[in-house]
């Protein structure tokens, strides 16, 4: 398994993945545990109209609760934070979330793109932004921002991808950090964890 250095203390991890990847996410979700430290926020493609089920599929899943956060709620340490259906999730300096309604990005809203985005403004070089299977190109420039910020990139092995398209895109437009699968990520992460406690 590659390497990573540790020595930048990170504050936040962000999560974006549509097509394919649900069964990533949960994975991973179920090998966090409870006493998990850093912030999880989740941006992934979803039905804008079905309000209901899709939370709670991941909560089930999950050893942390899966909150969708109001606007202007604040980002807690060790919270699990899912994008709300049909809105843009953006993080704000001074810890907080804000949603939006705007222009869908990339045929999407939630956009991948604009939470990471947002993400590496606030973080910087103190994210990690992981990208998993889907079907378009949202979040490669996301990626590339935090890349740019100087945040940790990890994007999913594409081989190991139901679709491709998503972490392929993101390679093609940045120099990601690391290519892993799912177990190797969640290696890292709980390896992560362990270095803060």
């Amino acid at each position: 398994m590659t390497k990573f250095s540790l020595h930048n203390r990170y504050k936040a991890i962000v999560i974006g993945g549509s097509a394919g990847s649900f069964q990533g996410i949960t994975r991973i979700l179920s090998s966090i545990p409870e006493d998990f430290t850093l912030p999880i926020i989740m941006c992934l493609h979803r039905l804008k109209h079905v309000r209901n089920g899709f939370t709670e599929a991941l909560s089930i899943k999950s050893k942390k609760p899966v909150i969708e956060p109001y606007d202007k709620e604040g980002i807690k340490k060790g919270g699990v934070y899912l994008a709300p259906a049909n809105y843009h999730l953006c993080l704000e300096l001074g810890n907080s979330f804000s949603l939006s309604t705007e222009e869908m990005v990339n045929n999407s809203r939630p956009s991948i793109d604009i939470t990471l985005d947002s993400a590496a403004y606030v973080y910087k070089d103190k994210l990690v932004g992981i990208l998993l299977s889907g079907a378009n190109r949202d979040g490669a420039q996301g990626m590339k921002r935090i890349k740019e910020r100087g945040g940790l990139t990890i994007v999913q092995d594409p081989a190991e991808c139901m679709i491709d398209t998503m972490p392929t895109a993101a390679l093609e437009q940045t120099q990601i950090d690391h290519v892993l699968k799912v177990d190797e990520i969640i290696r890292f992460l709980n390896e992560l964890d362990k270095h803060y406690k």
